[in-house]
């Protein structure tokens, strides 16, 4: 965002000159202490920054101009990152939590925010309030299904440790030999209450992770067919790697999920299901890799350009400056 002093003296002036509204001033000046305040972000000057931002949202409190929406913004960033400073200051881990929640709701689809909520959430160790919120968020029809899809993943994925947690130790995973080859074996717990533990984690899980992957359009189940190479801005680039990175995250933890599945299944003597799962979690494993390739080669595909048009800026300036020196 750019906007310089001299255009603001400028519009002062036009301001003066036109007889425009208090609102319109209003905007002019919350521009300048958009500029001033992101200049004294920049400068690590966060206290400075904080303040000039809080004088922005107080000339457009409900975020009716794109300034009071961008300033809201600004200053739970501001706040994050004067926690990040010092994380024994919380006062500014919950301080940035209210804001960043006032500029989701000037924008409901700022998957930014919501992140930036469940991380401070996560990091001040607030187990029921994160999954609150990212419940709410996966349960949230008014936001587009990727959004929604993250959070069930978030969710599940935690299931997925849970799981994890119980069946992956030394006392539930055996290395045993069959049919000439070494493989694992798995065991239950010792305390009944962990197997009902790891049963239940693994369901709920499935179920969470079974409404994320339901909500994959035709642009996820044909990724396959992406031409990369065809996408002309760089824009679109980025943009369906975001998107493709989501589902690749939630194909996944599928794949996870029925893998502990499996592993539940021999643990309770149910060679059959056993089996079965692992059919399916092989699949599942299939089409993550199937969607992680295009992610990889987008990525690749990106860092290809960046390194292309450096190598020219590099190349420019050299020129230019050879001639300046002839």
């Amino acid at each position: 965002m750019r906007f310089s002093r001299i255009g603001v003296i400028v519009l002062l002036s036009l301001t003066v000159l036109i007889g425009a509204n208090c609102s319109y001033y209003s905007r002019v000046m919350a521009r300048k202490n958009l500029v001033d305040g992101s200049k004294a972000y920049k400068d690590r000057k966060f206290p400075e920054a904080e303040s000039l931002f809080r004088a922005a949202v107080a000339r457009d409190p409900n975020g009716t101009y794109v300034e009071g929406k961008t300033a809201q913004l600004f200053l739970a960033r501001t706040l994050h990152s004067e926690f990040i400073g010092d994380r024994g200051k919380k006062e500014f881990a919950t301080a940035a939590i209210t804001e960043y929640q006032k500029a989701l709701a000037l924008n409901p689809n700022d998957q930014s925010s919501y992140k930036a909520i469940a991380s401070l959430y996560e990091n001040l160790q607030m187990t029921d309030q994160w999954l609150d919120w990212v419940t709410k968020r996966s349960q949230n029809t008014g936001i587009p299904p990727e959004q929604r899809a993250e959070a069930l993943t978030s969710l599940a994925a935690k299931k997925n440790t849970c799981a994890n947690d119980i069946s992956d130790t030394e006392a539930t995973k055996k290395q045993v030999t069959k049919d000439g080859k070494s493989t694992y074996q798995f065991v239950k717990p010792a305390k009944p209450e962990d197997f009902t533990t790891l049963e239940k984690c693994v369901q709920e899980g499935m179920a969470l992770i079974d409404q994320a992957v339901a909500l994959e359009t035709d642009q996820v189940k044909n990724a396959k067919n992406l031409d990369v190479k065809g996408i002309k801005e760089d824009s679109d680039l980025q943009k369906n790697l975001d998107f493709l990175k989501v589902f690749e995250s939630a194909r996944s933890y599928k794949a996870s999920l029925l893998y502990q599945a499996m592993r539940v299944a021999e643990m309770d003597g149910k060679t059959a299901d056993r089996d079965r799962l692992k059919t399916e979690a092989d699949a599942a494993r299939k089409n993550f890799l199937e969607v992680s390739d295009v992610v990889k080669a987008l990525q690749k595909e990106i860092d290809e350009r960046t390194a292309a048009k450096e190598a020219k800026e590099k190349g420019d300036k050299a020129n230019a400056n050879a001639a300046t020196n002839k």
